[in-house]
């Protein structure tokens, strides 16, 4: 019983070897499993368990009591010694037990920009009428917090992987485990949704000045927001200045609406990859970030031109989003998946 305690241990020493004994279960695992859906219940037959390195310490020791009560023939000794067993069994199935039934369902990842942490939401419930202690999702070395789960409860675990370049970020797979009680065993299952996030390109920090704002007489096609003559009522659309909202109307018929106007100077900017003063790439696209960050937050209207695609002057949160995803998939090759990176 020493010598595999020991063997076990001295395996836990090594980073490499330990590695590459996972690589392989887990392609085992994903082989035997199969993708998962994006809302996945926990079964017992994929829920794995193995012993820490304190239990196995407790089992050499409450083995090492059963040789010494054999020995010595105390029955008090067998007494503590079948309790210890006890103890142990009924921690082994309480961990498994743990796990089983619970929902595991992946919550959302927002967009983030080269260098943010992708934070990916994954919502677990407890439908069970036990409660849930010591839970926690990880990947690898990136771990969320510990949490409990009381019963019908659920909450949200969060993994945030780090990103250096543009493109996307997947998460192939990731796994949910604990350790209660005891920490004698440590019970874990691995899901594989093949998740992923948008990565946006890095904003440039010294940054030239942008291409002069452009005006323009009369009614504006896609919005028609100036401040001259009042020509009716619209719905309010993400982006509209709140000094435009008609909030007498909100009062009356509890609807959203905004004021519009027509006859007013119109003002965009267009920003385009081949006016940008850099020699690389990556520069261009990070200076055309930053353009486009600070143009939002002054809720300017700016268009975008970059070979093989264009986007008219407008402002708001779709328009931002629309923009920085072709800056985040723009390449001379055009493969969406350049810079990524994936944790499995």
């Amino acid at each position: 019983m020493s010598s595999i305690a020991s063997t076990y241990l001295d395996f836990l020493k090594f980073p490499a070897l330990r590695a590459a004994a996972q690589t392989r279960v887990q392609r085992w695992a994903r082989n035997r499993q199969g993708a998962d859906k994006a809302v996945t219940e926990l079964r017992s037959r994929r829920i794995y368990i193995l012993p820490t390195g304190v239990g196995l310490v407790f089992g050499l020791m409450t083995f090492t009591m059963l040789l010494g009560s054999m020995n010595y023939n105390n029955n008090l000794s067998f007494v503590l010694t079948f309790l210890l067993v006890g103890v142990g069994l009924v921690s082994m199935h309480q961990c498994q037990r743990n796990l089983v039934g619970l929902e595991v369902a992946f919550a959302g990842v927002d967009p983030v920009f080269a260098g943010q942490a992708a934070e990916f939401k994954i919502a677990i419930t407890n439908h069970s009428k036990n409660r849930r202690p010591h839970l926690r999702i990880y990947v690898g070395n990136i771990k969320s917090r510990i949490d409990d789960l009381e019963p019908g409860e659920s909450r949200i675990f969060h993994l945030e992987l780090p990103t250096e370049k543009r493109g996307r970020v997947y998460l192939e797979r990731f796994g949910v485990r604990t350790m209660f009680p005891f920490e004698l065993f440590r019970s874990w299952a691995w899901l594989h949704m093949d998740l992923s996030g948008l990565v946006y390109p890095r904003p440039a920090r010294n940054v030239p000045e942008p291409p002069p704002t452009q005006s323009a007489h009369g009614h504006r096609q896609h919005d028609a927001r100036g401040e001259e003559d009042f020509a009716g009522l619209r719905r309010f659309h993400v982006g509209d200045s709140p000094r435009h909202v008609a909030w007498k109307a909100y009062a009356r018929t509890n609807d959203l609406l905004s004021k519009q106007f027509s006859g007013a100077d119109t003002s965009s900017q267009w920003f385009e990859f081949d006016q940008v003063e850099a020699a690389d790439v990556e520069d261009r696209l990070s200076i055309l970030t930053r353009w486009i960050v600070d143009a939002d937050q002054t809720q300017r209207d700016y268009g975008l031109r970059i070979p093989g695609q264009e986007f008219s002057p407008a402002h708001g949160e779709n328009h931002r989003h629309q923009c920085l995803e072709a800056l985040a998939f723009f390449d001379a090759g055009g493969e969406e998946n350049r810079g990524s990176a994936v944790y499995s």
